[in-house]
């Protein structure tokens, strides 16, 4: 038997989580809102998805005209549909998330006046965020932190050459523990995929450490299993 279903309407946002590293501190992108509910509140990039867009168009859209960022890979990680989530209405949001290097990204702006701002924010000084931003930014942070044990996701943050510590850094920022300086240093060397470089630091007021690059052509080739930090 067939049935019809019956007409309906249907309201999708999408939020962006988008994470960077700087100045030895993990960070997120946030804009100031200009505009009700929660105006002047920092939140997550995020908007109403126009009807005639699908819903990577409109992630794509949003980000740029909230941040003025464009051409970065997002990647999809959860949906959130709790039915009071919105103060306006049954709205069900698509989250996104993508790592980035902040240098290049430093200037973020609003093309629209929906934000008065943009900015990056330390996640250790993270306050509550309006709506269930703080329930969508920790769920894509416990992303990131599971694929960092299998994929070389650091290195996405991380300038294209770093220090020793400053990956150790990183780490302990998205792991949110301390870890062992000597192991860490000894594990992560061992994998062969750092390539120590003839440089140092420049332009540091103490002792310049050795500068590495991350070898990607060489972890593809010899590493399939997960990178266990904590053993």
């Amino acid at each position: 038997m067939e049935t019809s279903l019956p007409k309906f309407d249907s309201v999708f946002s999408v939020d962006c989580v988008i994470f960077g590293f700087q100045e030895n501190e993990l960070k997120i992108l946030l804009i100031e809102r200009n505009q009700e509910p929660y105006k002047g509140r920092n939140a997550l990039p995020g908007y109403i998805v126009k009807n005639d867009e699908s819903i990577d168009d409109a992630a794509e859209r949003i980000l740029y005209e909230l941040t003025g960022l464009r051409g970065l890979h997002m990647e999809q990680f959860h949906t959130f549909g709790d039915v009071d989530r919105h103060p306006q209405g049954r709205v069900i949001t698509v989250a996104y998330y993508a790592l980035i290097r902040i240098d290049g990204h430093n200037e973020v702006k609003p093309v629209t006046n929906f934000a008065r701002s943009a900015f990056w924010q330390p996640v250790n000084k993270l306050d509550k965020l309006p709506y269930d931003h703080s329930k969508i930014f920790e769920t894509g942070f416990q992303k990131i932190r599971r694929r960092l044990s299998y994929q070389p996701i650091a290195f996405e943050l991380l300038p294209e050459k770093f220090t020793l510590t400053q990956l150790q850094t990183l780490y302990e920022a998205i792991l949110n523990k301390k870890l062992d300086k000597r192991n860490f240093r000894k594990k992560m060397l061992s994998y062969g995929f750092l390539k120590e470089l003839d440089e140092k630091q420049k332009g540091v007021s103490y002792r310049a450490a050795t500068l590495y690059r991350f070898d990607r052509r060489k972890y593809n080739k010899i590493f399939q299993n997960e990178l266990n930090i904590n053993g």
